[in-house]
């Protein structure tokens, strides 16, 4: 199939770029460079030795966009564009909306011009906000406690809107992403107490450390985008976690038990917009896609972290 990848120059998108183009599928990536890298692009031409498609452009530049459908004519559209991180949308919440809720609908409205009727889009477990109960499973109440997660519940309104024009569309709620090559800017609490450790400092925890989180896989991610766009499954929902939860101060012990250091958790206050307690319920992931996650956390700290 021809897969048109936005924010492709990303974490999320280059790995799903790899998992593409390693199944045979052609790909051409828009990004606008904001958050994304161009050396992901060139690791992605490294590793699948496929000389990339890729336009420097903002999906809201509805020219960009009729430019690619017109000339690439894609298949299918993978949908990462965006921005992520949970505390600049607390003290920017209009950009975010801008951006995220706005990205989204010159997409689609680019994909109607086109008739391209398939996308897989990136959503977020922070769209559940606090739990009524655990694990999550697809039909829990959505209610987000910051605006980054908003913007993701609204994204799932607008293409629900758009899937009853006749779009195939499934959107995947993403946990706590884990792996390599995270940058600093928009990486979650591993990257973070991993560069605390190998600068041979203790990992700062905000809050008391009791937050249940669950961590997944990047290259687990990928898979399953690749999963379930090969699936041919439309209008669905599906929680991409690992299943299995882990508290913050856990997390933080265990990289010092592997680091070898001697090393006690700093506490500091709690972060606006942060939830208390995360885990995934994937049995929809694996029923609809055959999809499970093949990392887990632990495994991949202590093969990180080995000295």
């Amino acid at each position: 199939m021809k897969v048109l990848v936005t924010g492709g120059a990303g974490y999320i998108g280059s790995h799903t770029c790899v998992e593409l183009l390693q199944a045979g599928h052609e790909v051409f990536v828009i990004d606008d460079l904001s958050n994304g890298h161009e050396a992901a692009l060139d690791r992605i031409r490294l590793i699948t030795n496929y000389e990339l498609q890729f336009i420097n452009a903002d999906i809201r530049d509805s020219n960009a966009l009729d430019e690619i459908f017109n000339t690439f004519k894609p298949d299918v559209v993978i949908h990462f564009a965006g921005l992520k991180a949970v505390g600049e949308s607390v003290s920017d919440p209009v950009k975010y909306y801008n951006i995220n809720v706005g990205g989204s609908i010159s997409l689609l409205d680019a994909m109607a011009r086109a008739d391209c009727r398939s996308i897989i889009f990136s959503s977020s477990a922070t769209v559940y906000g606090e739990p009524e109960y655990l694990p999550y499973d697809e039909v829990h109440p959505t209610n987000p406690i910051n605006p980054y997660g908003q913007t993701k519940l609204d994204d799932e309104y607008l293409f629900e809107k758009y899937s009853k024009d006749g779009t195939e569309i499934i959107g995947l709620r993403y946990f706590n992403i884990f792996g390599k090559g995270q940058t600093l800017e928009y990486a979650g609490v591993i990257t973070k107490f991993l560069d605390r450790i190998k600068q041979k400092k203790a990992p700062i925890i905000f809050g008391d450390g009791s937050q249940i989180r669950d961590f997944i896989f990047v290259e687990d991610i990928a898979v399953a985008n690749l999963l379930s766009m090969e699936s041919k499954i439309g209008n669905l929902l599906v929680n991409i976690g690992s299943g299995k939860p882990i508290t913050i101060l856990e997390l933080a012990n265990i990289m010092i038990k592997f680091s070898k250091l001697k090393l006690k958790p700093i506490f500091k206050s709690s972060l606006d917009g942060d939830i208390q307690k995360s885990q995934a319920d994937i049995t929809l992931a694996n029923e609809n896609f055959n999809w499970k996650p093949k990392k887990m956390v632990t495994e991949w700290l202590e093969e990180t972290l080995r000295i």
